[in-house]
């Protein structure tokens, strides 16, 4: 049985603001999918209609097979995790992580072993006397998670949960997310504005734009192949370079700029303008090659180099090295992997 079913999702603010589209997407049980977009994109909007803390203009949702669209937030078997924690500050940490059991009159015993086994499994044993004041960032974030799965509920919603945390911790706090939902087998539903995050953490990816959904689709299948420009610019950091282009009356040569046309292996239409995309993995700079390019910038990465390069018509292009290259140097690239959009609708081309 899905576990989540999103039917022909709308919301609009103010009767004309639309923030969301017809958003429709099934999560299946025990899997963990990733909205991921831009902040302002409608993203926990979609979240808190899913908790029933907003209500949809149209569509339906489902949880467990149920129609829950009227239901409250109570009525939905749902554990929602915060980007600010929202634990209780006057309560001890075991005292956060037994309060929804508390409500639901769960049995003493049975609560305490709850409790225990929670903490347990997040490291907090040694911290269910303390105060949320007394944790740092990632310990108190811990407690929230502990708090939403000692109930076990169908659905978990993760709203930007790691946001406020710094680096060191979001990638600590990303291994321990995964690592609790392949102990626990649950259904999660997490948001985020952080690509790195929904690549390292995702089953799937759904990626909201302008209230439009793109997917769900596997992390890597979405960045191998993005369907449209906005996806091959969003994910990646940097993005896909995306370069004007026309192709020759044969389809088989591409000019770019005002630099040399060069061939490709595809066979492209014939005489039309051509988006062409690359990764900064996918190319090379050498002697020779497709694209002539200036060095323009560079940003030592510790493990390569994040070169900044001026293209074809003073276009922006970024290259992966492990080569240092000063300013100014003048070469080629070659592109090693290629991906073609068409500009009037910013699609992917398929052949």
């Amino acid at each position: 049985m899905n576990q989540l079913e999103v039917r022909l999702l709308t919301k609009s603010f103010d009767s004309f603001q639309i923030v969301l589209k017809s958003i429709d997407f099934t999560v299946n049980k025990g899997e963990f999918l990733v909205v991921l977009g831009p902040s302002g994109c409608g993203k926990t909007t979609l979240l808190r209609i899913i908790a029933g803390l907003e209500k949809p203009d149209s569509g339906r949702i489902f949880i467990g097979g149920k129609d829950v669209t009227d239901s409250e937030p109570r009525q939905r078997d749902i554990a929602m995790v915060f980007q600010n924690y929202a634990l209780y500050p006057h309560m001890t940490v075991y005292e956060n992580l037994a309060f929804a059991l508390k409500i639901r009159k769960t049995p003493k015993h049975k609560l305490k072993d709850i409790v225990e086994s929670t903490a347990k499994l997040l490291g907090l044993s040694d911290y269910l006397h303390k105060k949320p004041k007394q944790l740092s960032g990632g310990q108190r974030q811990r407690v929230a998670l502990g708090r939403a799965i000692s109930r076990r509920p169908a659905l978990f919603l993760f709203d930007e949960p790691l946001s406020n945390l710094d680096a060191e911790l979001r990638l600590r706090m990303r291994s321990e997310i995964l690592s609790l939902h392949n102990n626990i087998k649950g259904t999660f539903l997490y948001v985020t504005h952080d690509q790195i995050e929904a690549m390292s953490l995702a089953d799937r990816i759904m990626i909201i734009n302008k209230g439009l959904q793109i997917g769900p689709e596997r992390p890597r299948l979405l960045y191998d192949y993005p369907p449209d420009t906005f996806t091959a610019e969003f994910l990646g950091n940097p993005g896909m370079n995306l370069l004007k282009g026309f192709t020759d009356d044969s389809g088989n040569y591409i000019k770019i700029g005002n630099a040399q046309p060069f061939p490709h292996e595809k066979t492209l239409p014939t005489n039309n303008e051509i988006i062409y995309g690359f990764r900064p993995e996918d190319c090379q700079i050498s002697q020779t090659g497709q694209i002539p390019i200036e060095v323009i910038g560079f940003e030592d990465t510790g493990k390569e180099y994040i070169i900044e390069l001026s293209g074809p018509d003073n276009s922006k292009i970024f290259c992966l090295t492990e080569k240092k290259y000063n300013l100014g140097t003048k070469l080629y690239l070659k592109i090693n992997k290629a991906r073609f959009f068409d500009p009037k609708t910013s699609k992917a081309l398929t052949f």
